[in-house]
């Protein structure tokens, strides 16, 4: 199956690398434009003129802090400008820090909050004006497994993902009621083999922090970024018509045990 998302305009925040960026290729390569946008511009800019290569014109970059209101609505314009639309807007840009709720300052909590819960907000809440003139819609906020399972050492992480998988059926009731043709669905990876990363392989060694996070999913690995971009083209594409305020767990059977 090809051009699963053929005529439709994406925007992915926090998409210079990682999750964002397979899923801005998973999306062009499908047939959608794509907006990549994110808070390391010259990431983005670098991502955008991968997907050129393949997909010539089908994306645009644009400088992005999800914190900011003023960027959010300038964001959204530039976009549906370049684009010549907007039906896709998925919330992927997100920060965890680990510690405790002893160990964690109200500033990493208060900063946490915004980037993974605030930025959600307002980007369903500034897109969805812009998104209605392009119907049908598929709004998809990135939470995590964290937003539906408890661990002792990601206080701030859990509340903030599970605020977004809350928030995200709300989103999808008020379309729903307003007949806006927009759905609104969450994602929950759980340990993906991305940047994110980084930190706790520096800290003890990339092979033993591998074995240790494999140890923890049923299926015995962790997942491959394409793993939550082929979910997201699902949500995306006009195959989900019928899925709105539901979530995707990708998590190698964690959440069933």
């Amino acid at each position: 199956m090809s051009g699963r998302v053929a005529g439709k305009y994406a925007l992915i925040t926090g998409a210079a690398q990682g999750l964002g960026e397979a899923i801005a290729k998973r999306l062009a390569a499908e047939g959608a434009k794509v907006a990549i946008t994110d808070i390391n511009s010259d990431g983005a800019s670098a991502v955008a003129a991968a997907i050129n290569e393949d997909h010539p014109g089908a994306a645009v970059a644009f400088g992005h802090d999800v914190t900011s209101a003023s960027q959010w609505r300038a964001v959204l314009s530039d976009a549906h400008d370049a684009m010549g639309g907007l039906n896709v807007l998925v919330n992927n840009a997100g920060i965890g820090p680990f510690a405790n709720v002893e160990d964690v300052s109200l500033e990493e909590w208060r900063n946490v909050h915004a980037v993974d819960l605030d930025g959600v907000f307002m980007g369903c809440k500034f897109a969805l004006p812009l998104m209605r003139a392009h119907a049908p819609g598929s709004i998809i906020n990135i939470s995590s497994i964290a937003g539906l399972i408890a661990g002792h050492n990601v206080a701030a992480y859990n509340s903030a993902k599970a605020g977004v998988w809350l928030f995200s059926k709300s989103v999808a009731l008020h379309c729903a009621k307003r007949g806006y043709g927009i759905r609104c669905n969450t994602v929950h990876p759980t340990f993906i083999d991305t940047p994110i990363l980084d930190g706790l392989k520096e800290a003890m060694g990339t092979e033993v922090a591998v074995e240790k996070l494999a140890k923890q999913v049923p299926l015995g690995c962790l997942g491959d970024p394409n793993d939550v971009a082929f979910a997201v083209l699902y949500l995306a594409s006009d195959e989900s018509k019928f899925v709105t305020g539901s979530e995707i767990k990708i998590d190698g059977g964690i959440s069933a045990m």
